[in-house]
């Protein structure tokens, strides 16, 4: 496999024409060295990206990222190809979670068209599908892009986009033992506006003022949408902002 420092020529080249869109660029310089398209690019902090990495690469929505992606995959660049990088905690991800991360549709189904594998492994943070990306980012649009597509979801996916079917389907038996992971479900809820979903969760036995993630509570992740049906029942049942706790 050929693998190239980001600052090679051939990869400032390759980079410039995935990420411009520049659909002509791209496909002289496979023609030139067909390689390119399964290359690695090692950047100054050692980490490793394939082409389609570059194309799904922070912020995302590249133009002309469908025909890029066809282009690259048509010439051998590997879809499910693992980003690689010395804190392991970074590493792993598919171009698929990167596209995620980024609420990038486009890049998204391209990817899937092309053959990506929409269970696999490796999230940031979980370890989880590309699913998980898009939830812990709070990347809706792609969320439901993945769900429309076959996603499978865990309870705390389900119920920040409100499948509240698959939250009952999933949730433990009522037991002190099951709390963590339905008051876990009812953050997301609340991060994902999903009022129904989060009463249910409470009603089982949900910390409704666990202080989570980005030391915020349910209510601080329901408020990121503004005041809302769903805050106002929060509140009625003694919902708490962090701050109020301290």
């Amino acid at each position: 496999m050929l693998s190239l420092n980001a600052s090679d020529p051939r990869a400032v080249a390759l980079i410039a024409a995935i990420q411009t869109g520049d659909v002509d660029s791209l496909r002289a310089q496979l023609r030139d060295e067909p390689a390119l398209a399964g290359a690695t690019i090692l950047d100054s902090q050692g980490a490793k990206r394939s082409t389609l990495h570059i194309a799904a690469d922070w912020p995302g929505h590249f133009p002309n990222v469908a025909p890029i992606i066809e282009t690259l995959v048509r010439a051998g660049a590997d879809v499910n190809a693992r980003f690689e990088c010395p804190n392991p905690d970074s590493a792993g991800e598919t171009p698929l979670h990167w596209a995620a991360s980024s609420d990038d549709v486009a890049c998204l189904l391209a990817l899937l068209k092309g053959g990506a594998n929409i269970e696999a492994t490796g999230a940031v943070f979980t370890g989880g599908t590309p699913m998980s990306d898009a939830v812990v980012f709070a990347q809706w649009r792609a969320a439901a892009c993945l769900l429309e597509h076959g996603a499978t979801t865990t309870l705390w996916q389900a119920a920040a986009l409100g499948l509240l079917d698959r939250v009952r389907e999933l949730c433990p038996d009522r037991s002190a033992a099951d709390r963590p992971q339905i008051t876990n479900a009812l953050w997301h809820a609340a991060r994902g506006g999903q009022q129904p979903a989060a009463e249910y969760l409470l009603d089982l036995g949900a910390d409704l003022n666990w202080v989570g993630y980005d030391r915020r509570t349910a209510l601080d992740a329901a408020l990121e949408r503004g005041e809302s049906p769903l805050t106002g029942s929060l509140r009625a049942r003694g919902g708490r902002r962090a701050v109020e706790l301290a």
